[in-house]
């Protein structure tokens, strides 16, 4: 089979959810242009800024993006090509674009609020504790993957790290020009295009240089781009969205759309066909059976927790309309799907034999983002594009997505942290000094930092980290939908669409950690087991919490249709 003929089932199904499912949700959803979001309604300048929808549609598929919908579907093509894309699909559609939507409107209509809110409003304190912690350690772990993933890229190739360096300069300029010198958003960004074109040529001229080398041991540039990074997250946490989070992300945007672009059009002339079998083993050494661990392995693709984070976190907080909700959170999330089907066409048109060559290297360590940036520039040779300069191109697009997660991600475990001690000054046993310091942005992104360097600096290796993170990040998004379960639930409107992947996810999520533990014990991974161990308690907390909550009301009411 044709490569085009996945791509000829993928599209219209993606149109197909946005313009009839999506339509449904916001019927029921009952989204009014005309309703003042809280971006109108604090704006205080710094996390409460209303976006334009292109400018909020860039950001939030920017954040979303980065490398987990590369890295995911490339990993799990070891199992075969029709599962996993028959998960992107379906997932995409009915699971994760579900999530990112009608969490994004029910923290618009919670005042911008984190879905920690929500659960407390419907679940009590304890409820909010609990899934605060557990988002918080998510984050810490996306953090941690993100960070490995560019700092690899940064050593890997050296005009990525230069590139990157120049387009921070250029978000912060651009945003300056628009919101401070008032230029029309459009010549901003015919001029910030050109601009990060330039950014790219120059660092595919003056790659950043390997400062040190070693002969054994440990690469020492790791370490280097680790603090590099800590430093940049820490000062992307605390500075205002509009300054260096939006433009960045707006202009990033456009830079992932070129790829998507040149890929599609290199896919459509293209002669290569499918050589990889469409299912090849129900069990993966290093990853497990094929049930749980596809559906966690494929995060981002199909459904990921993070994006609720992301979508009540910066997203709620910059919505210009609540019409605005439907293009950004529905149709950014099927963007991403689209994306994920062309990382696993990046990859099948090899022999199964040649993929395995191309993502394993000699000491077989996995490299899904090297495997995706070879596979993509070899099939945009169809299109008069030379293989070096492509896979150049494809390295720093990739970078550039996973490093705008990352500060992201920082920015988000930020608010968090502070969300977790607001509140606490009355009736806590933690001292009063410390309840206040955890307040407070500075505090709580150094907190936060600390915590992710901590966990790079214990020398565990990407693929054990991102095992950890694809359970976790998809747990994460089982408890999101039961927030916004329940807060449908209450209000009186339909919950089905968001209870059946609610319930889907958790079996798939709490099963895929229970074997991630066991896998860490025997391996004598006793650092990571305990993490997972933690995760699991805050689950199942949770869990009993959502049942206790159904049960109570559901007597509450044959109660009173008894009386």
């Amino acid at each position: 089979m044709n490569i085009l003929v996945m791509m000829l089932v993928a599209i219209p199904a993606l149109l197909a959810g946005y313009f009839f499912y999506s339509r449904f949700l916001s019927k029921v959803m009952g989204l009014g242009s005309l309703k003042k979001t809280p971006a109108h309604e604090i704006n205080d300048g710094v996390d409460y800024v209303p976006a334009k929808m292109p400018v909020l549609l860039g950001h939030h598929f920017a954040s979303i993006a980065g490398a987990a919908p590369i890295i995911g579907p490339v990993l799990a093509a070891q199992y075969g090509w029709l599962p996993v894309f028959l998960w992107i699909i379906l997932g995409g559609i009915f699971l994760g674009a579900v999530h990112d939507f009608t969490t994004l409107v029910a923290s618009v209509r919670h005042g911008g609020r984190s879905v920690g809110t929500i659960i407390e409003t419907y679940l009590g304190h304890t409820g909010k504790i609990i899934f605060l912690l557990f988002a918080w350690a998510t984050l810490i772990l996306v953090i941690a993957v993100f960070t490995k993933a560019v700092t690899h890229t940064f050593i890997s190739h050296g005009a990525a790290a230069t590139s990157s360096l120049l387009f921070i300069l250029l978000a912060i300029a651009f945003g300056f020009s628009i919101y401070r010198c008032k230029i029309p958003l459009w010549l901003g960004t015919i001029v910030g295009l050109a601009l990060l074109g330039g950014c790219l040529y120059g660092g595919y001229l003056f790659p950043f240089p390997r400062l040190w080398t070693s002969s054994q041991g440990a690469d020492p540039m790791v370490p280097f781009w680790f603090i590099i990074l800590a430093v940049y997250i820490s000062i992307a946490s605390i500075t205002p969205v509009n300054i260096l989070l939006q433009p960045r992300d707006y202009l990033n945007s456009f830079l992932l759309y070129a790829m998507l672009a040149l890929s599609l059009t290199a896919i459509v002339v293209s002669p290569w066909k499918i050589a990889s079998p469409p299912v090849t083993t129900i069990s993966v050494k290093g990853l497990g059976p094929i049930f749980p661990m596809l559906f966690v392995t494929v995060a981002c693709g199909a459904i990921s927790g993070f994006h609720s984070l992301v979508a009540s976190g910066t997203t709620a907080k910059q919505l210009d309309r609540e019409t605005d909700a439907r293009p950004v959170a529905y149709g950014g999330m099927l963007i991403e799907s689209l994306l994920a089907v062309i990382a696993l066409i990046s990859v099948i048109y090899l022999t199964h034999s040649e993929y395995l060559e191309r993502l394993f290297d000699q000491k077989g360590n996995a490299n899904p983002i090297g495997a995706f940036s070879s596979g993509i520039a070899h099939l945009m040779t169809s299109i008069g594009i030379k293989e070096g300069f492509g896979r150049v191109f494809i390295s720093l697009a990739v970078s550039a997505f996973a490093l705008t997660s990352l500060d992201t991600a920082t920015r988000l475990a930020r608010f968090t942290l502070q969300e977790l001690f607001a509140g606490s000054d009355k009736n806590s046993r933690l001292p009063h000094f410390f309840v206040k310091a955890m307040q407070n942005r500075y505090v709580a992104t150094a907190v936060t930092v600390a915590a992710a360097m901590a966990l790079l600096f214990s020398g565990r290796g990407l693929d054990l980290i991102w095992q950890l993170f694809g359970s976790a990040n998809q747990l994460l998004a089982a408890l999101a939908l039961m927030a916004v379960t329940i807060w449908l639930s209450k209000t009186g409107k339909k919950s089905w669409f968001t209870m059946v992947p609610m319930v889907i996810m958790y079996i798939v999520t709490v099963s895929a950690l229970i074997l991630n533990l066991l896998k860490n014990l025997r391996e004598s991974h006793i650092f990571i087991a305990a993490i997972v161990v933690a995760l699991l308690g805050l689950a199942v907390a949770l869990g009993a919490t959502y049942i206790k909550n159904r049960y109570h009301r559901n007597s509450h009411l044959k109660k009173q249709s008894v009386s």
